[in-house]
């Protein structure tokens, strides 16, 4: 099992930032990637960016050249680092792990279970 927790959002002017993290714990050994999701109000939840256990970087082209992903894996900590706000990036951003299951002495990365974080409210004022 895997808990997530995210830091506090915040309200921002538009043209501002913001840092979010993210704080796992539990039994990591086996992440396959971390990633954070967003759901605007009224819409559904639409994916963010994601780093996967080799560093490697994702994002959905509406963040691109504006929030940056990293990782500390000595803290089993993710971070979006968020500039350039818009008030479209209004939104609960959820914050989510993919797990492979540990079997036969190897991280299964065919079997992924995700877990979520309980999300953080970003406000971007215009």
């Amino acid at each position: 099992q895997v808990q997530l927790m995210e830091s506090a959002g915040g309200s921002v002017q538009a043209g501002g930032s913001l840092r979010l993290s993210c704080v796992a714990s539990g039994d990591t050994y086996c992440s396959y990637d971390m990633s954070w999701y967003r759901q605007p109000p009224g819409k559904e939840r639409e994916f963010v960016s994601t780093i996967d256990s080799h560093g490697s970087t994702t994002y959905a082209d509406f963040v691109k050249g504006r929030f940056t992903i990293s990782q500390d894996n000595a803290k089993n900590t993710v971070y979006l680092q968020m500039n350039s706000l818009k008030p479209e990036d209004t939104a609960m951003y959820y914050c989510k792990t993919s797990l492979a299951e540990y079997s036969g002495g190897y991280c299964r990365i065919d079997l992924l279970t995700d877990y979520w974080g309980e999300g953080t409210l970003v406000t971007v004022s215009s």
